[in-house]
């Protein structure tokens, strides 16, 4: 089974423009989340794809394999599958470039998913971890998924789900981490269906595929990946750096 990593990489990240060029440990915020994903020693390739030449350029020019997208993309999903359009793979990895701590059993997980699917009946799967902080579970940018009883997603949005009608009763919570694996063809469809209505309504791109039949299975991991969205994960990012 033929697996890459591929890496979106926009420069003009509407909350914190530049991120991925911001330093940690030394190094970019997407050198390391590269060189990280590199280190896991999990994939054939490791690609970074990006619309920047300033990304473009620190990726290359330190060594790394990066490609320069053609066009404007509504998302990364749509951005990596301008990449693999004529490569030959069987499964993608869809890593965050803002995730500069990426380590290699979340992914290990997320690939032997695929390995064991004599049948190749799973299409898309991804990660999930369990939260108990009420004000993450309130917040709409910590998005929820609730799941079936074989690991399947059945609904994530920004609210809190599910919704204890009784207080007495126990909800657990799963917070979706936005690292997705993918069969080609399952990645290339998505890039052909228009957007759906839940999608559009939650701005929650993996819904297009439950909306069109596509089930997501999810794997329940214990790492919770520091993903830098504001200068204030930056500098929380920056103490972990000095930690380890």
């Amino acid at each position: 089974m033929k697996s890459i990593a591929l890496i979106p990489a926009r420069y003009a990240a509407t909350r914190f423009p530049g991120k991925l060029m911001e330093m940690l440990g030394g190094k970019t915020i997407i050198r390391n989340t590269y060189e990280n994903t590199v280190a896991t020693l999990l994939f054939d390739e490791v690609i970074v794809v990006t619309d920047s030449k300033i990304i473009f350029n620190e990726i290359t020019e330190n060594g790394g394999y990066a490609v320069m997208s053609r066009g404007e993309h509504a998302s990364g999903s749509d951005r990596i599958a301008e990449a693999v359009a004529e490569l030959e793979v069987d499964v993608i990895i869809n890593v965050q470039g803002d995730e500069p701590f990426v380590k290699k059993e979340p992914l290990q997980n997320l690939l032997s998913v695929f390995r064991n699917d004599g049948k190749a009946r799973v299409e898309v799967a991804s990660l999930m971890h369990k939260i108990y902080d009420e004000n993450l579970i309130a917040d709409s940018n910590c998005v929820k998924v609730v799941v079936d009883s074989a690991m399947n997603a059945l609904y994530f949005s920004r609210s809190a789900i599910p919704f204890p009608r009784e207080k007495k009763t126990e909800a657990v919570y799963y917070k979706h981490i936005g690292i997705y694996a993918y069969r080609k063809q399952a990645l290339m469809n998505f890039t052909q269906w228009p957007s759906t209505p839940l999608e559009t309504i939650e701005r929650l791109e993996q819904l297009r595929y439950l909306e069109n039949g596509v089930k997501i299975k999810m794997i329940l991991t214990d790492e919770s990946p520091v993903s830098i969205d504001t200068m204030e994960d930056l500098e929380r990012a920056k103490k972990i750096s000095r930690a380890s």
